[in-house]
């Protein structure tokens, strides 16, 4: 039950406030799961146009082809978004969903950095999906994402680095850095997950008073009326 529900409150307001509460957050966050359903089909679609046309400039010069690129947006853009949609559209508001989703949003980032060779404006696309995933005002679903983005970094700094930071021969504690500046933001989105949470919970617990009064009140009326009733009857 929600810390933010006290001692002082009768049981019975307690249980529907945190019924209310559990209601409110699943709704919210089925929501932001159809949100990014789409966002990952548009991320898709831009992956693709990206590999015909960025692409072959950040990887090839200025000679225009159809390279592996094209087939990595298109294969493995799909691997990345077809799983998270279909739970968004199948499981809506699920802790799995918002899990599996933080991952598959991360890669897709990590597709749109390749895809550019490493420019780092693409970069800012970590920053920007962070915030959105915190409008689930889960901060765990920010770690999953913190994750997924520093073992990318980590991987792919080792393994090809020209497709994450655009140089062939980066420091080895490069993706520190980025780790670092992530970590940086998650500190205050996971601060805005909380906030967010609390006042969430603080507004069930004011509408299960709400409520019960007005339920008292109503039995207080319904008395009233029927002595008065009784009152005149006896008359």
């Amino acid at each position: 039950m929600s810390s933010i529900i006290s001692s002082e409150v009768s049981p019975e307001v307690a249980e529907r406030a945190d019924d209310l509460r559990a209601s409110r957050l699943y709704a919210r966050r089925a929501r932001v799961d159809r949100m990014f359903a789409v966002l990952l089909a548009v991320q898709y679609v831009a992956g693709i146009i990206g590999a015909f046309t960025v692409s072959p400039y950040a990887w090839e010069g200025k000679t225009h082809a159809i390279h592996m690129h094209v087939w990595i947006a298109v294969i493995g853009g799909a691997g990345i978004a077809i799983l998270p949609i279909l739970m968004a559209i199948f499981r809506p508001g699920t802790v799995l969903t918002r899990h599996v989703i933080a991952a598959s949003q991360m890669l897709s980032s990590a597709l749109l950095i390749h895809l550019t060779g490493g420019r780092i404006e693409t970069h800012f696309h970590v920053f920007g999906s962070l915030a959105f995933l915190a409008f689930y005002l889960d901060w765990q679903v920010l770690i999953t994402a913190t994750v997924i983005v520093a073992a990318d970094h980590f991987l792919r700094g080792i393994f090809w680095p020209e497709s994450v930071y655009g140089v062939a021969n980066p420091e080895w504690w490069r993706f520190l850095e980025h780790a670092g500046w992530v970590a940086f933001e998650d500190v205050f989105l996971i601060w805005s997950c909380v906030l967010g949470k609390r006042e969430i919970e603080s507004s069930a617990l004011r509408e299960a008073q709400i409520e019960q009064l007005s339920e008292q009140e109503q039995l207080k009326t319904a008395a009233l009326q029927m002595a008065l009733a009784e009152m005149q009857a006896a008359s």
